[in-house]
């Protein structure tokens, strides 16, 4: 099999780590690297040795078909808004696809959208017989592998905790080590969880639940709550073909983004509604997201941050399967290890956010360029086959990103 081209839509924290990952894979022979952005390019490209810099209008489907002509995989991390462009821009070029989480922009709803994908581009994907997976982050993506792990060992389940813990917090103001809009737009919006069997939308912030792990070295429990996020939606879908007839799927969340999103979101201040204050129009959810300050992607930029020292740099990814195996009840847990924002930054000059979605998102990549996935049409990471789970983490263990599983009788 030949080496393959790609091109990378959005050189952010996802797709520059994925780039740098991918510059130094022997099946990728061309990483186009394209963002409306000119000096993030340059500056992403002069670190690649098989880079080179495209500017795109994600707006208008020509200016990204024209970038991507004569790749094998198009790599989307522009925001969800545009997914259709790209989704549309691989089909015409005849490229396969991938992202890092499923879009909401092509039906009236979330839900509706996500079966667009399945049902509709699946089924385009599988003509033109190319591959296309969604959702390939940390979570999701890394996090579904990790609970097929979990739901594997199990002959029925019946609950299914998603829980995640972001507990890396400079001493300067810096709320969020991803997208700002994509993570304030969560926080803002109602969750998603599975209930009975059925897809319900929870509160955001709502139904808390306390948990405490030796490792994070907190000394005490942490909160995590409600938050809108794919799993729980993805899992509902292919609940009886991939996770035993789940029942209760849950998706919790805490730390520092929580704690600062929290009293914005009860104010008011993540409201997208115009209000006219003092005789001027305003979207209380522009204002806040207008101060508060991008990921940080560039290498000095986090060895300041570093340098300023960090009030945290802990955190927690856990699966928790609930069920049956050989008749009596028990817990399939699984916790994912991976290295912290020091120890990001002395590997590969990155932050711990990058290191795990951009890094764990790269493997997705390097997977498809290595012929990996036989699949055609259209899947989400939850619905890799085991030989393709067992694979993904046999390459994330060569990167420090590690999974204990014990399973315990309750």
């Amino acid at each position: 099999m030949g080496s393959k081209k790609i091109l990378i839509l959005g050189v952010g924290a996802q797709g520059s780590t994925v780039a740098q990952r991918m510059d130094e894979d022997a099946a990728v022979s061309e990483i186009i690297c394209a963002d409306r952005d000119p000096k993030a390019v340059d500056e992403l490209v002069r670190l690649l040795k098989k880079g080179r810099g495209a500017q795109i209008d994600a707006s208008d489907k020509d200016s990204i078909i024209a970038a991507a002509r004569g790749v094998d995989l198009i790599v989307n991390g522009l925001p969800l808004r545009w997914h259709g462009n790209v989704l549309d821009a691989a089909l015409a070029v005849g490229a396969c696809y991938q992202d890092f989480a499923a879009t909401d922009a092509l039906a009236d709803n979330w839900i509706d959208s996500i079966r667009t994908l399945y049902d509709v581009y699946g089924p385009k994907f599988e003509a033109i017989g190319k591959f296309a997976i969604i959702g390939t982050g940390s979570a999701p993506g890394l996090i579904c592998a990790a609970t097929r792990k979990a739901v594997r060992e199990l002959d029925v389940c019946d609950t299914i905790y998603n829980i995640v813990y972001e507990g890396v917090e400079a001493k300067r103001f810096l709320p969020f080590w991803w997208s700002p809009i994509t993570a304030l737009t969560d926080m803002s919006e109602e969750a998603y969880a599975v209930v009975d069997g059925e897809l319900v939308q929870t509160p955001p912030f709502d139904l808390p639940i306390e948990r405490e792990y030796d490792y994070m070295g907190l000394g005490r429990p942490v909160t995590l709550v409600e938050h809108c996020h794919d799993e729980p939606v993805h899992y509902w879908f292919n609940r009886e073909t991939f996770f035993k007839g789940a029942k209760n799927i849950w998706f919790k969340y805490g730390g520092a983004g929580v704690d600062f999103s929290k009293p914005l979101y009860r104010s008011g201040l993540l409201s997208k509604k115009p209000e006219t204050i003092g005789g001027k129009e305003v979207v209380p959810f522009d204002v806040v997201l207008a101060h508060v300050p991008p990921a940080p992607k560039y290498r000095g930029e986090i060895a300041e941050i570093l340098a300023e020292g960090l009030v945290m740099d802990t955190g927690c990814m856990v699966i928790e399967a609930y069920g049956q195996k050989g008749g009596e009840d028990v817990l399939s847990e699984v916790h994912v290890f991976a290295p912290g924002l020091a120890d990001s930054f002395a590997r590969a000059g990155i932050t711990a956010e990058m290191y795990l979605t951009g890094q764990g998102g790269a493997l997705f990549t390097k997977m498809i360029c290595e012929g990996k996935f036989d699949q055609k049409g259209l899947i989400s990471s939850d619905m890799m086959k085991e030989e393709q789970v067992d694979y993904y983490f046999e390459c994330a263990a060569k990167l420090g990103i590690t999974l204990e599983c014990k399973v315990s009788k309750q």
